[in-house]
């Protein structure tokens, strides 16, 4: 009887589980078209990331109901109960992450009526595809419950926090050197705020990895660059 049970709970994670792997493929599309349209002045691109917010929205619901039920239905308890609630708290984070890409496809709306400024929307375009690829290298984790990757990961998070320390600079340059600049370079460092948020998220996502696998939080504190400037983008 409790192999029966086990199997209906593996199967019943395995669909959940595909429904994350499916929400995380959208939202690594979501990262890339958002920087890919403010780098091409690509007005289109920006409506369609900004559209495809709600079935991202959509699908974390569900996922939230899947799992929901399927605590309720099995009663898993320890590791099982871990991995049930790791979707619930990976979904989130993956939400999080396209309301951010969602917010730079509004700005670059913005920017489109503009003058681009010396370039910068190449450097937040390899700013995003290094988050891309934590996030994928974190979801790749989490199948693979490979906690050795998960922290490479969550290593990799100070890189992109010194891309956008190395930005925010150029920014305040650029706004001191021609007032002109200032309304661009405000909608431009709020956007590459918001990539260096996704790379927050992505690690929490390898920290949840982490703690899946091993059944604690990584002890030490979150490698950061302590010049990060503390300011939110509200969604």
């Amino acid at each position: 009887m409790s192999e029966h049970i086990s199997s209906a709970f593996d199967r019943d994670l395995e669909a959940v589980q595909a429904l994350v792997v499916k929400m995380g493929g959208m939202i690594e599309a979501q990262i890339l078209d958002s920087a890919r349209a403010l780098e091409t002045r690509d007005g289109d691109l920006a409506a369609v990331v900004r559209r495809q917010d709600k079935a991202i929205d959509a699908l974390e619901e569900q996922i939230n109901e899947e799992a929901a039920r399927l605590i309720a239905l099995r009663a898993p308890v320890s590791r099982d109960l871990r991995m049930a609630l790791s979707v619930i708290k990976i979904a989130a984070s993956l939400e999080r992450v396209g309301d951010y890409a969602k917010n730079i496809a509004k700005r670059t709306e913005v920017l489109l009526d503009v003058p681009d400024v010396n370039g910068s929307p190449k450097a937040i375009r390899r700013m995003a595809q290094a988050v891309e690829a934590m996030l994928k290298d974190a979801l790749d984790a989490y199948i693979q419950r490979d906690a050795s990757l998960a922290t490479d990961v969550r290593d990799r998070d100070i890189e992109v926090d010194q891309m956008y320390n190395a930005l925010f600079r150029e920014f305040l340059t650029y706004m001191m050197e021609d007032p002109r600049n200032i309304t661009a370079c405000m909608h431009l460092h709020f956007i590459a705020k918001n990539i260096e948020r996704m790379g927050d998220h992505a690690t929490s996502i390898a920290e949840q990895v982490i703690y899946l696998v091993t059944g604690d939080l990584p002890e030490e504190a979150r490698p950061k660059s302590s010049s990060v400037p503390k300011l939110e983008e509200t969604r």
